[in-house]
């Protein structure tokens, strides 16, 4: 039982764990402080954070996994042993510059989305011991974390190929050309998971929407794919729950060939599945549910043997938004297809222009400017002024 500020007691009840033994350990190491009133005092910020940690009930796994990698990979070694009390924005600082230096107890400095979720997990941490008693306010509120800036998606064109090919340098985020998506799918055209991979590549599907995909999502008679779940896996549990946000909740219209080839799908491995039934379409050869790091593996294995440049999976997806655009689809389509609450993240993060897009733009911009150019040089020929 823990006091909270209400002066109630109230059982700490905590899930999700792994496997028995990591429930103990996570137990015994708040279980000092878990079990009696905290003395205000003498409370260290790495007691207070796995305190915090067992009170979060109400979050996804896949979350408090995230949390907990904060904790203990960077928060703990770091602070762990100086009082809540006594923490300033100038100590919280000073973690933030080891880490940009050198990671500090990993060892490997830390890219800005990572640093930026340490922080954002601390500062949520102290909020709650705020709330607590156990700060008048927030120490972690004053500190600077550099933004960086999200990675764009590039394509990879002849020149950055062969930059790959003799440094073994690669973009961060990079994403076919029209002529390597179809390599690829030509590549693994006869793989028992093709089906899964065209529906990635060209609807932009997330890995888990398409492992969590039952028969009773298709409707092959309209052409309409319904998301309405998603696999979600964080260490060793899978868990079968709602998309990531409300916007990927949405219905994505097929094409004649996607629905050819789902309805071959079926008829070659659900046999007889009617409508509404609750199968998955995509699973194991031993017919067990596929995991997102399962498909993570499985792309990364087919892309080599393809001899195509490397991307992610998730790049997959990248890709299919660029490839809708270059279709000639405005960005509002495409932002209901990727399920984005914004266009402007479809804008700013998924769609990259396309080397034929971007070539057809610059071909339309010099004919409109030499077109106006032309015009105006007949308007002046055919002045009084010029005739004189």
């Amino acid at each position: 039982m823990t006091p909270w500020p209400d002066g109630r007691r109230r059982q700490l009840r905590r899930g999700g764990f792994a496997t028995a033994e990591a429930a103990r350990s996570e137990r015994e190491q708040f279980g000092a402080t878990g079990g009696r009133e905290l003395a205000d005092a003498t409370v260290t910020v790495g007691q207070w954070l796995r305190l915090w940690l067992a009170t979060l009930v109400h979050l996804r796994g896949s979350t408090l996994c995230s949390y907990r990698t904060s904790v203990e990979n960077y928060l703990i070694p770091c602070l762990g042993g100086d009082l809540v009390r006594e923490l300033t924005a100038d100590r919280i600082q000073a973690m933030v510059a080891d880490l940009i230096r050198d990671g500090g107890a990993s060892g490997h400095p830390l890219r800005p989305g990572t640093l930026r979720h340490v922080h954002s997990t601390l500062r949520a941490a102290l909020n709650a011991a705020v709330r607590r008693g156990l700060l008048p306010t927030n120490p972690a509120w004053h500190v600077h974390v550099p933004t960086g800036r999200r990675p764009h998606a590039v394509v990879w064109t002849a020149p950055r190929i062969a930059q790959w090919q003799t440094t073994g340098q690669r973009p961060p985020v990079a994403v076919w050309t029209v002529e390597q998506t179809r390599a690829f799918l030509e590549h693994i055209h006869d793989h028992p998971l093709y089906p899964l991979f065209h529906l990635i590549a060209l609807f932009g599907l997330r890995r888990g929407e398409a492992a969590g995909l039952r028969w009773c999502d298709i409707d092959l008679d309209q052409g309409l794919l319904t998301v309405s779940q998603q696999i979600r896996q964080y260490g060793s549990r899978i868990e079968i729950g709602k998309p990531k946000s409300e916007a990927s909740n949405r219905v994505i219209g097929l094409d004649s060939v996607t629905i050819a080839l789902l309805r071959q799908y079926r008829e070659n491995t659900a046999g007889d599945v009617g409508p509404g039934s609750e199968e998955f379409m995509f699973t194991t050869r031993s017919g067990d549910l596929l995991t997102p790091q399962h498909l993570t593996h499985l792309f990364r294995a087919l892309n080599d043997e393809s001899d195509l440049p490397p991307i992610r999976l998730h790049d997959l997806r990248h890709g299919a938004g660029s490839l809708s655009l270059a279709a000639g689809n405005d960005l509002k389509t495409v932002q209901a297809m990727l399920g984005h609450s914004s266009i402007v993240l479809t804008a700013d993060t998924y769609v990259s222009v396309l080397p034929d897009l971007a070539c057809r733009a610059a071909e339309a911009t010099i004919h409109h400017v030499l077109s106006a150019a032309k015009a105006t040089s007949a308007r002046l020929r055919s002045t009084p002024a010029a005739a004189a």
